[in-house]
C-alpha cells in the first residue's frame, strides 16, 4: 500500500495502478531523499518527472512545495495521478498534471517561463542506457541555478551526465538516487 509519510495529507492512501510500466517509487527510497532535502521543498516548484502515480510531486506538496508539475505519458498514469490528487483534495492552483513526452512536455514548460527548484525523475530504466533526460532540462533551462535535479536508476546502471555536476549518489539497496546541480 502507498502512503503519503509526511506533512499534511500524511497518511493519505494513494492509488498505484494495474499497469506494470507504472512503478511507485519504493517508501524507503522516498524516505530517504525527503530525509535528505527536508525542508528544502517548503515553498518551492517541484517537478515530479515519469511520475507514475504522482507518488513523490503528492508527498513533495504535502510537505509543504508551493506548486508541483506531474509529467508522465502512460495514460493510465494520467488517470491515476488525477484520481490521487481529487482524492486527497489539492486544490487546482498547487498543481499541473501532463499527460506527454517527458522532452516535448519540459519545452513546452519552458516555453510558459518555468523553471523548477527541485526535479525527480524515476524514468524507465531503459531509457537511461540510450537518452539523457537531465539534456532536455539543461538545454531548456528549466532548472533555477540553485536547483537540484534528483534521478533514481538501477545501481548497476551507469549513468553519467555532461550537463549537471553530480553532487551525491546515494545507495539504497539495488537502486541509487544521484544528485544533479549546476557547476563544474
Amino acid at each position: 500500500m502507498l502512503r503519503i509519510a509526511s506533512g499534511l495529507y500524511k497518511g493519505r492512501v494513494l492509488r498505484t495502478g494495474k499497469d506494470s510500466a507504472i512503478r511507485p517509487t519504493m517508501s524507503r527510497i522516498k524516505l530517504s531523499f525527503f530525509d535528505t532535502v527536508q525542508n528544502q521543498i517548503r515553498e518551492k516548484i517541484f517537478l515530479d518527472g515519469f511520475a507514475g502515480t504522482g507518488n513523490i510531486g503528492i508527498e513533495a506538496l504535502s510537505r509543504g512545495a508551493e506548486y508541483a508539475v506531474f509529467i508522465d505519458e502512460l495514460p493510465e498514469a494520467y488517470r491515476i495521478i488525477g484520481h490521487n490528487i481529487e482524492k486527497i483534495g489539492i486544490r487546482s492552483d498547487y498543481f499541473r498534471i501532463i499527460r506527454g513526452d517527458f522532452n516535448r512536455s519540459i519545452i513546452a514548460l519552458a516555453k510558459e517561463g518555468f523553471q523548477f527548484d527541485f526535479v525527480y525523475l524515476d524514468p524507465p530504466y531503459e531509457i537511461l542506457e540510450y537518452a539523457n533526460p537531465l539534456k532536455v532540462i539543461y538545454k531548456r533551462n528549466a532548472l533555477k541555478p540553485d536547483g537540484t535535479i534528483v534521478l533514481e536508476r538501477p545501481t548497476d546502471l551507469s549513468f553519467q551526465s555532461p550537463y549537471f555536476r553530480l553532487v551525491r549518489s546515494q545507495p539504497l539497496g539495488g537502486k541509487s538516487l544521484d544528485y544533479y546541480r549546476y557547476g563544474a
